[in-house]
């Protein structure tokens, strides 16, 4: 029973809130060492669990995890028990009233618009290959989307002549996300020369924008795998996450003096104080900028 109720929410999570495969291997790692838990306490029955066990569950973890990671794993078991709540598997969701750790919002690492033209010329785009990877680079770029939004994309889900896309965020969300006049032209040269060509080799109704090299849907480790290629091939370049090109994406939009709220929706975020945290980015920059070239400062 207890793997059958783990199983559904998984496939709660995968088709009804389309979290990322990188979401669901952290949630159900933080489940299966929530059941070794319980078994090791003699609870076989997610109903037999109270708030005291989860308390003592998360006290045990915070002894050899950081507290982004305690946290999550909260947030995995409140989720959880939410779900087998509505379910009616449980009667009260013991996870709600454990509080989660305060956490420090670090500021978001992001390229300089020199390290970006590098990176986006990087690839070489006389293979199939190289115009995947420059039109994959150009959009995650232009568009500040998540990777799993990213590989989550369909040829038809783009609108070239508009220069625009849609894509289905956190909870299912759909959203507009532009593209900027680079990565347009990228993906038309793909689309034409290597797409094709690479979808030979693939099967099915899907037809995923970005291919591997077997014709089926790049995946967003396969997406980090490419851009590491790239950090590698590009001397002293630091090292560039698919999530620092978002964050890239954001602080150079109000570097440029973009309006809060409108980032916010690019982004997706539902929440305004998501987004605010790139200011103290902008802020930094300016104040290091104005440092440097101001000679009274």
């Amino acid at each position: 029973m207890i793997d059958h109720q783990v199983d559904l929410y998984m496939q709660y999570l995968a088709v009804e809130k389309r979290v990322s495969h990188h979401t669901l291997d952290h949630y159900y790692s933080d489940l299966e060492q929530f059941i070794a838990f319980m078994l090791s306490e003699a609870r076989t029955s997610f109903s037999e669990i109270t708030h005291i066990d989860v308390r003592t569950f998360v006290g045990r973890m915070a002894l050899h995890r950081e507290k982004k990671t305690i946290a999550r794993k909260i947030s995995a078991l409140r989720s959880f028990f939410s779900f087998l709540r509505r379910e009616g598997f449980v009667e009260t969701n013991p996870a709600k009233g454990v509080h989660l750790p305060k956490l420090e919002r670090r500021l978001p690492g992001f390229l300089y618009l020199d390290a970006v033209e590098r990176l986006m010329n990087a690839p070489d785009t006389s293979t199939w290959l190289g115009l995947r990877d420059k039109a994959l680079l150009e959009l995650l770029y232009a568009s500040g989307v998540r990777v799993s939004e990213c590989v989550g994309l369909d040829v038809s889900d783009l609108d070239l002549d508009v220069g625009a896309a849609i894509v289905f965020g956190k909870g299912a969300k759909e959203r507009y996300v532009l593209l900027g006049a680079p990565a347009v032209n990228a993906l038309r040269r793909y689309l034409s020369d290597a797409w094709p060509l690479l979808r030979q080799k693939g099967a099915g109704e899907e037809r995923p924008l970005f291919l591997n090299h077997k014709g089926t849907r790049l995946s967003d480790r396969s997406v980090r795998r490419i851009l590491d290629k790239y950090v590698v091939q590009l001397a002293g370049m630091q090292k560039v996450s698919p999530h620092m090109l978002r964050h890239t994406f954001a602080t150079h939009l109000l570097d440029h003096g973009a309006d809060l709220r409108v980032v916010q929706e690019l982004l997706g975020h539902a929440s305004l104080s998501s987004t605010q945290i790139y200011t103290h980015t902008t802020r930094e920059h300016l104040e290091r900028v104005y440092t440097k070239a101001h000679p009274r400062a």
